[in-house]
Order: C-alpha cells, then sequence, then structure tokens
C-alpha cells in the first residue's frame, strides 16, 4: 500500500476501464470511448484539491466529473467491481477498506 493513492486509483480505474472494455465492446485493448474516459479520469484525480487526502469519490462534496463523465464511471464500477475480486483480488480488498474507512 505504499503506492500514490492518486496513482493507485488511476490504476485501479484502468483496470476496471479494461474490464468492462473487453466484456462490453469486445476489445481487447480499449476502444476510443474508454480511452477517453481513463483519460478525463486521469485528469480529474491529477486535479484533486484533496490530493492524498482525498476522500472516495462517492463521499466528496465537490463533484469534478461532468454528468455525462460520471454516469459513464458508474456505469464501469457497476460492471467491473465485482469482478475485480476475481482479476485483482488485492485491489478489490484495498478499495473495500478505503471506502468503509472513517474519512
Amino acid at each position: 500500500m505504499g503506492q500514490d493513492p492518486i496513482q493507485w486509483e488511476k490504476d485501479t480505474l484502468e483496470k476496471m476501464t479494461r474490464l468492462f472494455c473487453r466484456a462490453k465492446h469486445r476489445r481487447q485493448n480499449p476502444c476510443p470511448q474508454c480511452r477517453e474516459l481513463i483519460t478525463y479520469a486521469r485528469q480529474r484525480l491529477d486535479a484533486c484539491r484533496y490530493g492524498a487526502q482525498k476522500p472516495p469519490c462517492e463521499r466528496c462534496h465537490i463533484h469534478c466529473y461532468k454528468p455525462i463523465m460520471r454516469d459513464r464511471v458508474k456505469q464501469v464500477m457497476r460492471y467491473a467491481g465485482p469482478r475485480m475480486v476475481i482479476y485483482y483480488p488485492l485491489d478489490a480488498l484495498r478499495h473495500l477498506v478505503k471506502k468503509n474507512a472513517k474519512v
């Protein structure tokens, strides 16, 4: 868990988006729409005013994603979240611990 929290979130979101795209868009590598989402999310995470102390996005009072992109991320997370336990169990465990930690 020594990795920078922002970088960890970027990596996790990319893993989730790749799982989603592989299943839903039948692409081995992310399609243009999914690449756009990954790039957008990385930019938003880079600009997060909380930095390393950022809360989980769902608990944040600042909604920095455009509504359309927030909906796309939710779609990805709904699909890929449960599957992370199979493909990336340590990342899934860390996410659950962080999500349920007191902010």
